[in-house]
Order: C-alpha cells, then structure tokens, then sequence
C-alpha cells in the first residue's frame, strides 16, 4: 500500500536517489530543514520501508561485465511448481540481475550481464536451457543504452 508522502518527503527521496552517501547535514540543507527533523524524516522513510537500502551503482564495463541481454523464457508448463522451480535457480545466478515473471508472449524476462557474447553463450547452455523445466529461450542484443536510471519520478 503507497505510503502518503508530503513535498518535502518527496524531496529527501529525490535527494537521496541521487546521491545516497548525503550527509545528513547536507540533505537537511537542500530540503529546507534543519538537521534533527531531517533525520527523524529520513528514519521515518526507512522504517516505513519506503527506503528499502542503500547501494553503490557499478559501472558495468570497469567490472568486465559490459554486455546487457535481455532474454526471454518460456517454461514448459505455467504451473506453480514449474515456475517455481525457476525461479529459485534463476535466484542463484548472480549474472541475471532482473527476473519478471510476464503476461504476454513469454512467461519470464530476464537482464542478464556478461562478458561478452561468448561468455554469455556459454551462461546460456549451462544454466539457463539445461533447465529440465524450459522449453525456449529467446535472447535480445541492445545495440545502444538510451537511458538507464534507477531513480523514481517521486
């Protein structure tokens, strides 16, 4: 259930999602608030689990992961069970680091980083088509990244 969110909440989310390593004193300053009543917002936004956690963003390519698939997956049946079972493998491949389960044409999408095509291809046999419960696995190559962004319009 959303969370009823005032305007200078949503200016601390803002901040925040552009710069997570804010101190406190600094997002006091750009939100209009003075330091204590900021931080009892922000823990206010933690315990509500509208911040669920801060991370550090890695660029991809420094990290020899540069290629972007998307792949789609159609499972051999739509059952519990069998999506199920997916899921949880999918759960332990660190190289997918999206999984929807889709309404439409196939029944999964995933993001998957590699090295390469050769790399990935290799990810592709091991672990993703040597699952007993999928039937196809389609892969779609970006040719160019227009826009990539991880904060919300809150």
């Amino acid at each position: 259930m959303p969370i009823k969110l005032d305007a200078i909440d949503r200016r601390i989310l803002r901040a925040l999602q552009r710069d997570g390593r804010l101190q406190n004193q600094e997002l006091a300053k750009q939100v209009g608030l003075s330091a204590s009543p900021c931080l009892r917002r922000v823990r206010l936004l933690e315990e509500a689990g509208v911040i669920e956690r801060y991370v550090a963003l890695v660029d991809p390519a420094k990290v020899a992961l540069g290629l972007t698939l998307f792949v789609r997956v159609w499972l051999k049946r739509q059952d519990q069970d069998t999506t199920d079972e997916f899921v949880e493998a999918v759960r332990q491949l660190p190289e997918v680091v999206e999984c929807h389960v889709m309404a439409g044409d196939c029944d999964l999408l995933l993001r998957v980083v590699a090295a390469d095509l050769e790399a990935y291809r290799r990810f592709q046999i091991k672990h993703l088509t040597s699952l007993s419960v999928v039937q196809n696995v389609k892969t779609e190559v970006p040719m160019e990244k227009i826009k990539l962004t991880t904060e919300l319009p809150v």
